[in-house]
C-alpha cells in the first residue's frame, strides 16, 4: 500500500512538473509575443504620430490647388473665347481678301447676277 501511494505521488509530481514546464514555455512565448507587439506599436506610433500635421498640410494644399484650378478654368474660358474671336476674325479677313482679290471680270459677273435678281 505504501508502494502504491509512493508511485501515485511520484506520478502526480511528474504530471505537475510537466504542467509547470508547459506553463513556463507558454510564459516565454507570451513574453516574446508581447515584446514583438510593443516594438510594432512603437514603430507604428513613430510613423503615425506626425500624420495629423501632414493631413492638415495636405488639406490646406488641396484647398489652395482647388482655388488655383478655379482661377485657371476661368482663364482658360477667356482664352478659348479670345481664340474663337481670333478664329472668326481670321475667317472674315480671309473672305475679305478673297473678295477683294477676285479678277474684275468675276466682279462684273457677280454684279450682273445680282442685278438680274433685283429686276424681278
Amino acid at each position: 500500500m505504501v508502494n502504491f501511494v509512493l508511485v501515485a505521488n511520484g506520478i502526480i509530481g511528474l504530471v505537475c512538473l510537466l504542467i509547470a514546464w508547459k506553463l513556463w514555455k507558454l510564459k516565454c512565448y507570451l513574453a516574446h509575443a508581447a515584446d514583438k507587439l510593443t516594438t510594432a506599436e512603437r514603430n507604428v506610433h513613430r510613423v503615425l504620430y506626425p500624420a495629423p500635421e501632414f493631413i492638415l498640410r495636405g488639406q490646406s494644399g488641396t484647398s489652395h490647388l482647388r482655388r488655383n484650378l478655379a482661377d485657371l478654368e476661368s482663364q482658360i474660358q477667356r482664352i478659348q473665347q479670345l481664340m474663337s474671336l481670333l478664329s472668326m476674325g481670321q475667317l472674315l479677313w480671309q473672305r475679305r481678301l478673297m473678295f477683294t482679290q477676285r479678277p474684275k471680270s468675276d466682279r462684273k459677273r457677280s454684279r450682273q447676277r445680282f442685278d438680274a435678281f433685283t429686276h424681278y
